[in-house]
Formats: C-alpha cells, sequence, structure tokens
C-alpha cells in the first residue's frame, strides 16, 4: 500500500487493525491525550536518549505534510518532550500527528492547538535540549517496531503500527474483520427474547 494514499484518520478501528494482524501491533501504553483524538500517516522517527527533545527540533527539518511524528524515548515519564509550542510548530508544518513513548505536557493547549497526540503520561516537567538523537532509524514505541514509513493509527483505543509491506493485507483482513462485526450485529438485532 506504499504507493497510494493511506485511509484517513478512523477508517479502520486501532482494534480492529490490531486483529488484523493477529493482535499484535498495538503500542502499550501509549494513549490519546484527549477523547476523539485520531491519526493516520507514515512513520517518521525519532530515537531520542529520555526526557530530551533535540530531536523533535531537528525532526521538523525533515518532516513532510501529514506524516506521524513517532518518538522513542525509552517510555520516560519524568519529562515531557513536547507541550504546546512544539505543537504549534508541527500544526504550522502540516504534521499529521505525534505518537510519544514518553510523556507531554500543556494537555488542554495541545488539545485547542489541534495536532493529535498520543503519550505514556503527562507531567508538567520539561525536556533537556541536548540530544543525541537519531532520526528516521528503526525504533520500538510501546514494545512495539516502527520502521520510517510504517503505518500509524491512533484512535480512543491506543495506537497501532501496521508495517509497510504489510498494508495492503492488513486492510485487507481489516473488511473482512469488519463485514463480519456488521453481520453479527444485524444477527444480534434480530434476536427474540423469550418469553
Amino acid at each position: 500500500m506504499p504507493d497510494s494514499p493511506l485511509p484517513p484518520a478512523g477508517a479502520y478501528p486501532v482494534a480492529t487493525l490490531s486483529d488484523a494482524m493477529d493482535r499484535f501491533g498495538v503500542a502499550s501504553g501509549v494513549r490519546p491525550l484527549w477523547p476523539g483524538a485520531r491519526v493516520s500517516g507514515p512513520a517518521f522517527t525519532v530515537w531520542t536518549r529520555p526526557g530530551d527533545n533535540q530531536g523533535i527540533h531537528a525532526a521538523f527539518e525533515q518532516i513532510r505534510r501529514g506524516e506521524i511524528l513517532v518518538v522513542a524515548g525509552g517510555g520516560d515519564e519524568s519529562r515531557a518532550l513536547i507541550g504546546e509550542l512544539v505543537a504549534e510548530k508541527a500544526k504550522a508544518l502540516e504534521v499529521g500527528g505525534i505518537v510519544l513513548d514518553g510523556a507531554a505536557r500543556d494537555v488542554v493547549e495541545l488539545q485547542a492547538v489541534g495536532v493529535p497526540v498520543f503519550a505514556r503520561a503527562v507531567t508538567p516537567a520539561g525536556p533537556w535540549k541536548t540530544g543525541p538523537f537519531r532520526l528516521q532509524e528503526p525504533v520500538a514505541i510501546g514494545g512495539v517496531p516502527v520502521m520510517p514509513g510504517d503505518w500509524i493509527v491512533g484512535d480512543d483505543d491506543g495506537a497501532a503500527v501496521v508495517p509497510r509491506a504489510r498494508a495492503a493485507e492488513t486492510i485487507a483482513q481489516a473488511q473482512r474483520l469488519l463485514a463480519g462485526e456488521q453481520s453479527r450485529r444485524e444477527d444480534n438485532r434480530r434476536l427474540v427474547p423469550r418469553p
């Protein structure tokens, strides 16, 4: 599927995509910072030492419109990797969303800015800015490997990683699963209560 447009955010629920990947691919502990946040797009990866966001600022020099900034921050919850100002920059660059294996801050302001953010935690403590970091290398978030260009999808249930090489088969399986679920819903509606 890399040569075709990615489905829009919300087209395939994270739970269904996980089922379509044999229940793999969900980033454990990474959640949306507010209800209704949605992401869908190719990953731009950042690997940084815990609590340091110098790599995020460097990524903004290269990231493309619609890409999802995926930051492997070691699961650290002690320092926020992003806040309102970073989100405003991401919005100006039309970044598709931010997924952090780390913490964020300024939650109310982040929601107002409107760039969807998924993170492991929230803390008011700000980040270091000294590095080191790596851009566009394989990383892991929530125990799931992410290659640059893998499809990241997030909704109220969390975030999933669909490997680029398996995107077409995963989407086809997700479509089959959704059709089966719809059939079961219709069967449930036809059930008649016993007297």
